[in-house]
């Protein structure tokens, strides 16, 4: 909505030309409203609260946009104050097993805790009896659920071609 509060309108009402900020041109149009009802004019009346209606409309939604933007700003705020109170070591975000960046920026460096946090632990299995490979193994909260073996498909029928369709014919048919 951009900043609606302070941004000069130019209304063409029944009156003619109002200008102003939306809370001007609604207090413009109220008092227009409060003339035409003196004036026993009640067509005009509700044209202007119509008018003061939408000016009222597009200013309260500006407001709370721009609530709810600073209310987003006070958090964002109030999240680096606590990064900053609890974070005075380094930062908080970065894992203490991942590559350091070296001090100008240019490259990580490697220590030797990065390579061994980089490379996968292969640990040896014991060959399993046939029907439990099968089944399902169960999860440890370390390990991903393992997946179901596949059952092998069964084969394809060979494509037969629109022209060998047709049923062969011998030379003994003849």
């Amino acid at each position: 909505m951009g900043n609606v509060v302070n941004r000069v309108f130019d209304s063409n009402g029944p009156e003619g030309k109002v200008r102003g900020t939306p809370q001007q041109i609604i207090d413009k149009y109220l008092q227009l409203a409060r003339d035409a009802q003196l004036g026993n004019d009640r067509v005009a009346e509700q044209n202007f609260l119509q008018h003061a209606e939408h000016y009222t409309r597009m200013l309260g939604a500006a407001q709370r946009e721009m609530a709810q933007q600073q209310e987003e700003r006070q958090r964002q705020q109030q999240f680096q104050r606590e990064q900053r109170q609890n974070g005075d070591n380094g930062d908080v975000n970065q894992r203490e097993d991942a590559p350091q960046s070296d001090e100008d920026g240019a490259g990580l460096v490697e220590t030797p805790e990065s390579r061994a946090a980089a490379q996968p632990v292969v640990e040896p299995v014991a060959e399993a009896p046939a029907e439990e490979a099968t089944a399902p193994e169960a999860a440890t909260a370390d390990e991903a659920p393992a997946k179901k073996p596949r059952r092998p498909r069964a084969p394809r029928k060979p494509r037969v071609k629109k022209d060998e369709g047709e049923a062969p014919q011998s030379d003994d048919a003849a």
